[in-house]
């Protein structure tokens, strides 16, 4: 992903817009968009693809696609498009962050749905294969001036501009004891870009556990979080695991993701991936 600016600077700028100015996008922009989904699309290598679809319009004002309230005035989407078999959503949410970062570079506003949206209406833009459905889907566009009451609300009930602490979110060994942030050097940034991860219902499930082998990225789970065809949570350690990778490579941290060996076992945590310092 090349960008103008530091990747720090465009994940802090990311933002969950919900509320869209009906001016139509600048085209040379949703070409540039497409353009970056198709080299996504290149490099997928489970059974997932992206696109990129407009609403279609009816005189001057554009038609909706459903998505229940959530989101108002957007006419252009990025749809993420899983087989039924597909199981790898730690790797399509990686994937898909992408796609949203290097539009926040452009100075498009996204907004991650993962439930939120009318399925068949989406179904029928996108010629979905008998053996395909849609995981995900983002609305791109300008941010108007003023948000909706409703996305005021939205945003104070998921408390969207609110983040866990360090501490609770980065441990050590024993998967209780808070990491120093003193302790760990430049990855202190890389760990600070996971915490401000988008997520779920801002339900922040991923955690991240230090030891001499690396860093080891694990899910705790959200209790009773509905668990659909696609696993909205495990999508959210994908996201991290992009801010994280992405912060470290432009801070010439050198690294690679393994699955470790002795991985370890901690009540309500669920290993995921191990980041292993190294060329």
């Amino acid at each position: 992903m090349k960008q103008n600016n530091a990747i720090t600077e465009t994940i802090k700028n990311r933002y969950s817009c919900r509320t869209y100015a009906t001016k139509p996008v600048d085209e040379n922009l949703i070409r540039q968009l497409a353009d970056y989904v198709e080299t996504v699309n290149q490099k997928i290598k489970i059974k997932a693809r992206l696109i990129c679809i407009s609403a279609d319009a009816d005189g001057e004002r554009p038609v909706k696609l459903g998505t229940y309230g959530m989101i108002s005035g957007a006419s252009n989407y990025i749809v993420g498009i899983c087989e039924k078999d597909e199981k790898n959503f730690v790797e399509f949410g990686y994937l898909f962050e992408e796609i949203i970062l290097f539009a926040t570079e452009m100075n498009l506003q996204t907004c991650w749905l993962g439930g939120t949206f009318n399925r068949d209406e989406f179904s029928q833009k996108c010629n979905l294969a008998e053996h395909e459905y849609i995981a995900i889907v983002t609305p791109f566009g300008i941010k108007k001036k003023s948000p909706r009451l409703a996305e005021t609300a939205i945003r104070a009930v998921i408390g969207a501009d609110h983040r866990k602490p360090f501490g609770e979110l980065f441990l050590e060994i024993d998967g209780m004891t808070p990491l120093k942030s003193d302790a760990i050097g430049a990855y202190q940034t890389a760990l600070e870009m996971v915490r401000l991860s988008p997520s779920a219902s801002n339900k922040q499930p991923c955690r991240v556990v230090k030891n001499a082998e690396g860093y080891h990225f694990y899910l705790k789970r959200t209790k009773n979080y509905p668990m659909g065809l696609y696993d909205m949570q495990k999508n959210d350690i994908g996201i991290a695991m992009c801010h994280f990778e992405l912060t470290a490579n432009e801070i010439g941290l050198k690294g690679k993701w393994e699955e470790s060996n002795h991985p370890v076992m901690i009540d309500g945590l669920e290993y995921i991936t191990t980041w292993v310092e190294g060329e």
